[in-house]
């Protein structure tokens, strides 16, 4: 089984709006329906299933029903492309890395600890906008620059990767 390990701000929307935009970043709003587009490209043409490790896990019930509108848009746009979440990474923040929105500090734990649970996953690739801190998580990390989010080039070097099994 192939998996990306998918962070949401930065991947599939940029922080182009931020400054002048921060309140439709949080509810979703600018999620870009052509980052969409892309990723779908990147998951049929590799087959891998989708594993969230965005913050926006935290916004889905166990059983991955969207608890708000951000991520009922989310899945939405997703359902449009013909993909949905698999799962998500298990929740290892503190109460001082909510505080302080450090998430990069333990997202390589996150995604490890999944990946230990789950033996059947062959190939795997992180996107993310940060940088993980971790040398294992380094050499699968796709890594997009937040001030445009997903591009070709990113999808076609994650292919290369997810590929090369």
């Amino acid at each position: 089984m192939k998996v990306i390990f998918l962070d949401i701000d930065g991947v599939l929307n940029s922080n182009f709006w931020n400054e002048s935009h921060q309140m439709e970043i949080s509810d979703g709003t600018l999620i870009e329906q052509e980052k969409i587009v892309l990723f779908a490209e990147l998951v049929n043409k590799t087959g891998a299933k989708i594993v969230l490790h965005s913050g926006w896990r935290m916004w889905f019930d166990a059983n991955l029903k969207p608890l708000r509108n951000e991520s009922e848009r989310l899945m939405n746009m997703l359902d449009d492309v013909g993909l949905s979440i698999y799962d998500v990474t298990p929740d290892l923040t503190t109460e001082e890395i909510r505080r302080s929105k450090k998430f990069s500090l333990v997202k390589a734990d996150e995604i490890i600890l999944w990946l230990k649970l789950h033996e059947e996953v062959t190939e795997w690739i992180v996107i993310d906008d940060l940088d993980l801190h971790n040398e294992l998580i380094g050499s699968h990390l796709i890594k997009t620059d937040s001030r445009v989010g997903l591009t070709m080039e990113d999808v076609e070097a994650a292919m290369k990767l997810l590929n090369r099994g």
